[in-house]
């Protein structure tokens, strides 16, 4: 059975927003980044990261837990918050794989977890998809593979979905209707359109 640390990535730089951090934007009078603890936590036995730069302090009024930074300069994108997140995985008693999930994903499914590692074993790698995408950052990752994508990070490899081909992954697919559980809120209208969906 696998014990999964889940890993919030929250690397990213939101220059469609203004440069802010998307995470702890509201969204319908709390932080994304509450709503995601909230649908993660009870599915993360091994409890929850964030993957973030920068202080550490700014999450405190939302996140209690360990913020990591990027074990690799140069702000070479998600991988390298994946590797944080499997480095910290590797130090925790019992764990065996990482989930991780973009940090301004609000609507996140409830059953992410259960079925992404209940595909686990033909392939080391589970992809979240909706709507025929597949959500490469939506993914569980053993812990086994840190030093294959740290040495793939050296190299100068950034694609993660180059990295998942490398290994193998299993798909699994949730509707995209009536809202997309993957959606990422990228630019104000993506908050506007997610305001509209709590509303009802």
């Amino acid at each position: 059975m696998a014990l999964i640390l889940g890993l919030i990535l929250a690397g990213g730089l939101g220059r469609r927003m203004g440069g802010v951090d998307k995470t702890l934007l509201p969204l319908g009078g709390r932080p994304v980044l509450a709503r995601i603890v909230e649908r993660m936590a009870p599915q993360c036995p091994a409890g929850l990261a964030l993957s973030a730069n920068g202080d550490p302090g700014r999450f405190s009024r939302v996140f209690d837990g360990p913020v990591l930074p990027d074990p690799v300069p140069g702000a070479v994108g998600p991988l390298a918050g994946i590797l944080a997140g499997l480095e910290h995985g590797t130090g925790l008693p019992g764990v065996t794989h990482v989930l991780s999930v973009p940090g301004d994903a609000p609507f996140l499914p409830d059953d992410l977890v259960a079925r992404l590692a209940a595909s686990l074993g033909p392939a080391p790698i589970a992809v979240a998809a909706s709507g025929g995408r597949e959500h490469f950052t939506v993914a569980i990752w053993p812990v086994a593979l840190r030093d294959d994508l740290r040495a793939w990070l050296a190299s100068g490899e950034r694609r993660v979905g180059a990295f998942i081909a490398r290994h193998g992954s299993m798909v699994v697919e949730w509707p995209a209707e009536p809202v997309d559980p993957f959606l990422n809120l990228n630019a104000p209208e993506d908050f506007r359109r997610a305001e509209g969906w709590l509303k009802g």
